[in-house]
């Protein structure tokens, strides 16, 4: 009985980065790059998008790895540095820049 239980607790804490990989990364920051993408970070705030699209592919490559907790790390930086990215283009935007 103990057993059991302790096998199902290590795998379900394995199956966690996972889970929080798919939630941070797949969604969260994906959607903040593309958030960023629509406003045209790329132009009006060159440097945040560049560092929030680096920080997606590294979060894919070491979620490739099985390092979800790394992946969650770079996918907790894409988010920030898009968000970043997104208000600085959104003010060059209101500002009328070209």
């Amino acid at each position: 009985m103990v057993r059991g239980l302790l096998i199902t607790i290590v795998i379900a804490a394995s199956a966690c980065g996972p889970v929080v990989y798919v939630n941070e990364v797949t969604r969260r920051a994906s959607t903040a790059v593309e958030e960023a993408r629509a406003v045209q970070a790329d132009k009006h705030s060159p440097y945040y998008w560049t560092r929030a699209t680096q920080y997606l592919h590294q979060a894919k490559v070491l979620a490739a790895h099985s390092d979800f907790q790394g992946a969650n790390r770079f996918g907790r930086l894409a988010s920030e540095a898009a968000a970043k990215a997104t208000e600085e283009a959104n003010a060059a935007g209101a500002k009328g820049a070209p």
